[in-house]
């Protein structure tokens, strides 16, 4: 028997009345009052957000619990254990399962306001996995040994041509690495700058100040260098088809502008820490003890021939270009589990367990979303042109651009000059925390380990405001 769906949640936003000349809190009160589902989905949302600000926290506790429960157990004779209490607290400060953690939180809450048919539904029927799933798969193919070894061997000739030295390294990986974004995904790109970075940068162990700067400039060039096409980032493509934008578009309105914000941002920084860069060439790396060297080469593999390489490449190319079809993607993904499976010679093992951490944090973060448009598209439609870019690149860092931007295309009549400067605010802002932009919880999940294992949330918008400044000049002033 079929659950009954009493009334499905959320409301469309057109089922609203609409009421002219009033502000937008009457407008928000009065959408509260119709459906009080609203302000519950968002308290929730709102407990999800500051839950990710204290996973550092929660992080920190684990440690001390388990410090503690091996100290009593080495007292009293016992062998040492994991413990539970630490166990649980180190789940709490994953920040890859925030969202889902509280995406159950909110489905219960769903469950008891409306029954358990329109909270399936609703996460069933009506929210839209098939971006976090593209992440899973393209994470998954951009991190195999071919496709980083390529995209190694191809930045290393232009490192080259700065001695490939720690700072040659760390201006080509976020000028060059980002752009391609543009081409190959933002996902992806992101996926293999942050590897990259990982091996020729963060395991020479920079001060907390530079590793920060580091994080928040990648975010930001990432975020912005994926608007060169109408395909590669999360945010444009929500509004490419609806607003009839394509690549030529994007180049003349945000691509030149996005290349000279990276280029400046990346001039900034290292003019910054130029002195510490230059220090780190005579620098050996240090690897955490605690952590496997996730970058060293597997002893028994044989060099990668072209052709390997080649396979991987249009696995890859097949993945992007069927983006908005899971049937295929996914099939082609489960094909080249196959095809890696009878090139194990040359393959290392395959990294699924961030690739599929990241698309749990997207797909609780997408279930969360869904159920905001209630206050975000009256915000949007109330602001004219600066305001909105400056709303929307506020509003990014408290949810995922990808949304802000999708929002948009609801409202009615929005001018030209409003829809650029949406899109623009948002992947402005897509650097400033890690739920901005879908491919920062990719870098986050490679890269924390050189952050304590958690990344601060204080710390990352600090490394990022400034690019992120450099980055508004860029699309408002030029």
């Amino acid at each position: 028997m079929v659950d009954p769906v009493a009334y499905a949640i959320p409301r469309a936003l057109t089922s609203y009345p609409d009421v002219p000349g009033q502000s937008v809190g009457a407008t928000l009160a009065m959408r509260v009052h119709a459906e009080p589902f609203n302000a519950i989905a968002t308290g929730i949302f709102l407990l999800a957000i500051l839950h990710t600000f204290a996973a550092a926290r929660f992080a920190a506790l684990a440690h001390t619990v388990q410090h503690r429960h091996d100290r009593d157990a080495r007292a009293s004779g016992r062998p040492a254990t994991p413990s539970v209490a630490a166990g649980l607290l180190h789940f709490l400060g994953e920040i890859e399962v925030v969202f889902g953690l509280w995406a159950v939180v909110l489905l219960a809450a769903m469950t008891a306001y409306a029954g358990w048919g329109t909270a399936k539904h609703y996460a069933n029927d009506t929210v839209n996995y098939t971006e976090a799933l593209f992440v899973v798969v393209i994470m998954a193919l951009a991190s195999t040994r071919p496709i980083v070894g390529f995209a190694e061997s191809s930045l290393r000739r232009i490192a080259n041509a700065g001695g490939a030295t720690p700072g040659a390294w760390w201006v080509t990986i976020l000028t060059v690495g980002p752009v391609l974004g543009s081409f190959i995904t933002e996902p992806a790109a992101m996926t293999i700058c942050a590897l990259l970075l990982a091996r020729q940068f963060y395991d020479l162990q920079p001060t907390a100040r530079l590793k920060y700067a580091t994080l928040g400039l990648l975010f930001v060039n990432v975020s912005i260098g994926g608007t060169l096409t109408h395909f590669a980032a999360p945010p444009v493509l929500m509004v490419a088809r609806p607003w009839g934008w394509d690549t030529p578009f994007m180049l003349s309105h945000f691509g030149w502008r996005a290349v000279i914000a990276i280029l400046a941002s990346t001039a900034m920084y290292f003019l910054v820490f130029r002195r510490e860069l230059r220090e780190l060439a005579s620098r050996p790396a240090v690897l955490d003890v605690e952590q496997p060297d996730d970058d060293a080469e597997p002893p028994g593999l044989l060099p990668v021939p072209a052709w390997l390489t080649g396979v991987h490449l249009a696995f890859m190319a097949w993945t992007v270009v069927n983006a908005h079809y899971p049937a295929l993607f996914l099939g082609g993904f489960l094909f080249f589990l196959g095809f890696a499976r009878a090139t194990a010679v040359y393959q290392a093992q395959l990294e699924l367990k961030t690739p599929l951490l990241v698309g749990f944090f997207l797909a609780g973060l997408v279930v969360h979303g869904g159920l905001q448009g209630w206050w975000i598209a009256p915000v949007l439609s109330s602001l004219s042109e600066r305001p909105l870019f400056l709303g929307s690149t506020l509003l990014t860092a408290f949810n995922d651009n990808a949304l802000i931007t999708y929002l948009a295309t609801l409202v009615p009549n929005l001018d030209d000059p409003l829809k650029r400067a949406v899109v623009e605010g948002a992947v402005v802002g897509g650097g400033l925390t890690v739920i901005a932009n879908a491919p920062n919880p990719a870098g986050q999940a490679l890269l924390g380990r050189f952050f304590g294992g958690s990344v601060s949330p204080v710390g990352l918008a600090g490394g990022a405001i400034l690019p992120t400044i450099i980055a508004a000049a860029a699309f408002r002033l030029l």
